[in-house]
């Protein structure tokens, strides 16, 4: 680290889950979890068919309880891996609690087996029964996977192997990643990518060029973790007869393949938003063309400054309790709770996220926090989603305060658009407004437009893998650069740098077909926050009971008390058309005037 940014003491304590790897409780709480399962199974299996709703809800009850368990185990694992992904103590932790769940799993495996085969006439009475109320939806969408389960010595032999599977391959993916060391100061990879934020020209071409050269000395293992995962997933989706690589990420998240189309295809009809912004961007930065390692360098009128640990805190906790005091009240026991982990330190892997654990517990948020303006809208995103899971830990238990992936980005965005507004309105002069509202328009365009892009690039990489067979890392790299070009146009000149940068994106790997969920996320903040602005302070208590929600309904029968209605192809236009007033209003603030302000802009 260049400076110091006040996060170096910010450590998470584990010991909220277990002491450490050693603690004897492990030992005890597999064995428990052991002791259920066996007689879980011999309680139920075969038995679903004949047995009341009272003794269903028993049953639904004690599947519950061995499914926090172990997850509280496996957070554990994770968490203390996350940030040491080269300690071979830790690596060897987390392998053993995945071979110990694989075999925990392969015993549960027929429940949801036999609940989904049951017939409709004996399932739909056991679902009307108001004893089930509580889990009515987590039951009827377990039914909703019938077509796709094998047989169950089939799902008991994958469980068994799912050890050296997938999970092994990203764990390997992890460690190559974070010990990488990057240019001649051997910097981690967050420490060269926010050199891509400095005013100076040379540092952003450097860091460029450190970056790739960092992924080329890696990218042979990188392009075959890339393919393994991709070959994985064809025989996957083939032995689950899922019609589309997409199709299971569908289903998982709730949303009806033709609401994901008209997402895709609206932000593809607006492509010509961030073309307009960057070639309003060239101007400002006084540069004949724009190359990729200058999308984010800051505006001349920029005041880029260290934002130490504690006043980022207090930006946040300001915002979120501007709009809502409790709110502040949750994200604050991160904090006092010592829930986060905040330093950029050496085999920490890279990025951000907020860890649900279990309601029994409490969520744990990962940041690499340096000390940016753009770190403490990360530190806003993953504290929403912190928020977000207690909440909905508290209120639905363990089974319903899963949410799918399309609404976990809800609470996240939202509170990056509460220290958004909050900073502007804070706002002095055109010039820090002009500033302020490109910064944000940027974040925008990497949480909607550029997610679609790489939305493109999976969709073609995966059908590409299944029609002509393994990938060279060129031909990633053509399939990267022609959908980047298609949303950047002349805007921005791509380098043959940029051609490899496929090659570190978690999210391709951890959860393929994840990254629309981004773009359906914030263009759903962007109509949420709209309707905020227009309802004022009543608005937020049903905004929280969205969030304490979770997962207990479908995202469509959530929404509809705000009166969204998904499977309109407008509604994606409304998110769409709001961030064309914030591009028109920085227009006219880079021309001399104030220009129309919109409902969120303003």
């Amino acid at each position: 680290m260049k400076e110091k940014s006040g996060s170096e003491d910010v450590i998470w304590d584990l010991t909220h889950l277990y002491e450490d790897t050693s603690d004897k409780n492990i030992e005890n709480d597999i064995a428990v979890i052991k002791n259920k399962v066996a007689l879980f199974s011999t309680k139920y299996r075969g038995k679903l068919k004949n047995i009341s709703s009272d003794e269903f809800l028993d049953a639904i009850t004690e599947y519950e309880e061995i499914y926090q368990k172990t997850t509280r185990l496996a957070s554990f694992a994770y968490l203390n891996f996350a940030t040491q992904s080269n300690n071979a103590e830790a690596s060897a932790f987390l392998q053993r609690f995945q071979e110990i769940s694989s075999q925990f799993e392969k015993d549960l495996v027929f429940f949801d087996l036999e609940w989904a085969s049951l017939e409709d006439r004996i399932a739909q009475p056991i679902l009307d029964n108001p004893v089930i109320h509580k889990y009515r939806h987590y039951l009827q969408k377990l039914r909703k996977y019938r077509p796709h389960h094998l047989e169950e010595i089939e799902e008991k032999l994958l469980a068994e192997i799912s050890p050296t599977g997938i999970g092994s391959w990203i764990k390997l993916f992890e460690k190559v990643l974070s010990r990488i060391k990057f240019g001649r100061e051997s910097r981690t990879q967050e420490e060269v990518l926010s050199d891509l934020y400095s005013p100076d020209r040379q540092i952003r071409i450097k860091a460029a060029e450190d970056f790739t050269e960092g992924l080329s000395s890696q990218l042979h293992i990188l392009n075959h973790i890339f393919n393994t995962i991709l070959a994985d997933k064809m025989i996957t989706d083939r032995l689950r007869k899922y019609p589309e690589w997409i199709s299971s990420m569908n289903l998982d998240n709730e949303i009806d393949e033709k609401v994901v189309a008209a997402l895709v295809d609206a932000v593809k009809s607006r492509y010509d938003i961030p073309q307009r912004y960057y070639r309003l961007k060239k101007r400002l930065l006084g540069l004949d063309e724009l190359f990729d390692y200058d999308r984010y360098a800051p505006l001349p009128i920029s005041s880029e400054k260290m934002i130490p640990w504690n006043e980022g805190k207090r930006i946040v906790l300001s915002a979120y309790n501007d709009f809502s005091p409790d709110m502040a009240d949750v994200a604050r026991k991160f904090f006092e709770g010592r829930w986060i982990h905040a330093p950029v330190i050496q085999d920490k892997r890279g990025g951000a996220f907020s860890d649900p654990c279990t309601p029994d517990v409490h969520p744990y948020v990962m940041v690499n926090y340096s000390g940016n303006n753009r770190d403490v809208q990360t530190l806003a995103h993953e504290l929403g989603h912190g928020v977000h899971q207690y909440l909905a830990g508290r209120k639905q238990g363990y089974l319903n305060s899963r949410t799918p992936l399309t609404m976990a980005e809800t609470a996240s965005v939202f509170g990056e658009m509460l220290v958004f507004r909050s900073l502007l309105d804070r706002a002095e002069g055109r010039e820090e407004k002009l500033s302020l509202l490109c910064n944000k328009l940027e974040e925008i365009f990497a949480t909607v437009f550029r997610q679609i892009a790489m939305n493109r690039f999976e969709d073609a990489v995966h059908n590409e893998r299944r029609s002509t067979g393994e990938l060279s890392s060129g031909l990633f790299g053509e399939i990267w650069i022609g959908t980047q070009k298609e949303l950047f146009r002349d805007s921005i000149t791509l380098t043959g740098n940029y051609n490899i940068w496929w090659s570190y994106i978690s999210h391709f790997l951890e959860a393929p077909g994840y990254v629309y969920a981004y773009a359906f996320g914030e263009l759903l903040v962007l109509s949420l926050y709209k309707r905020f602005a227009e309802e004022g302070e009543s608005f937020a208590p049903r905004y929280l009971n969205l969030l304490a929600s979770g997962g207990k309904d479908a995202p469509a029968k959530l929404l509809e008390d705000f009166g969204i209605k998904l499977n309109d192809p407008g509604f994606w236009q409304e998110g769409l058309e709001i961030i064309d007033e914030m591009l028109k209003q920085a227009e006219g603030y880079s021309s001399g005037t104030d220009g129309a302000a919109g409902s969120i802009g303003k």
